[in-house]
């Protein structure tokens, strides 16, 4: 039988001149495999600002961030869920969580928002920003589209990841280990019939991820868009407005990403080594082959 690797939990520090980087390897059956500078970032007690918190991906990652002992910031414009979800997190192991109403699409209450998150803050730093507070809305075709529809995407998908990073920057560590998390989505790669808005506001948050991570070179900020194909969320329940029947539709026969599988990565890309930045992250269920090709179950 061949060698097999198994990773050792206690990964060795940085390399020096006295200890080898990147890997040992031909190691037998039940050695260590030790990593070069491959220790995780330890999230606990770190100042996580999570938008779009109340439901969703939002909450779940609110959960996630909670169970590694995180300090929550959770916003988002259902106050009442989010007493809900920051009482889940304290549950799970949260150190804190903390909560207030935001409205990404109005840029006073975005700086409202990050005043308060300021104050709670007080003199640490941020170390997670996710913006994840967006959404579709409708599936007309170009022809047919709603002038409210196309601003209340553009609005909260581009808009409102620009104001809540401009305005959170400030309050993020540089050089030590911070995260700035955009939830995109497949669209931005490969769009459908009567996907233009989301699809256009979805690749402009892929774009604004791409020229973030260049503005901040030189920081240690890590910028990363975590892109999500097909999951059953509240997602399509708010596209069409209410509509179960039509929300469900999309998921029928198929086995989907759940809010869960996604707060798992973004505390995993959070997570990483601070001199690792996973730029881009595309996530699909098995059954999504591509775009037009979903298997659905008879």
């Amino acid at each position: 039988m061949p060698p097999v690797w198994r990773p050792n939990r206690q990964r060795q520090a940085c390399a020096t001149p006295e200890r080898p980087p990147l890997f040992q390897k031909n190691l037998p059956l039940g050695g260590s495999l030790r990593y070069h500078c491959g220790m995780a970032f330890d999230l606990r007690n770190k100042w996580v600002l999570i938008t779009g918190a109340s439901s969703g991906f939002g909450a779940a990652a609110a959960k996630a961030f909670g169970a590694g002992g995180a300090r929550l910031l959770l916003g988002a414009r259902r106050v009442d869920r989010l007493a809900q979800v920051a009482a889940e997190a304290t549950q799970v192991g949260a150190a804190s969580a903390h909560f207030r109403a935001l409205d990404v699409s109005q840029t006073a209450n975005v700086n409202s928002f990050v005043a308060w998150a300021r104050e709670q803050i007080a003199d640490g730093k941020l170390h997670v920003l996710i913006n994840n507070a967006g959404g579709a809305l409708g599936l007309d075709p170009v022809a047919e589209g709603k002038d409210e529809d196309w601003e209340a995407m553009l609005q909260t998908n581009v808009l409102g990841v620009l104001r809540m990073t401009r305005a959170a920057l400030p309050l993020l560590a540089h050089h030590d280990g911070a995260s700035i998390i955009n939830i995109g989505s497949y669209v931005s790669r490969s769009t459908y019939e009567g996907g233009a808005a989301y699809a256009a506001a979805k690749a402009g948050e892929l774009q604004i991820t791409r020229t973030l991570r260049l503005e901040l070179s030189g920081t240690g900020i890590r910028v990363s868009s975590v892109d999500p194909g097909l999951a059953k969320t509240e997602f399509s329940l708010v596209r069409f407005k209410g509509d179960a029947a039509r929300a469900e539709k999309p998921y029928e026969g198929t086995n989907p990403l759940v809010a869960e599988d996604v707060a798992e990565i973004l505390h995993w890309v959070a997570s990483r080594p601070a001199h690792v930045n996973i730029d881009e992250l595309l996530v699909k269920p098995v059954d999504q082959a591509a775009m037009h090709k979903v298997y659905r179950r008879k």
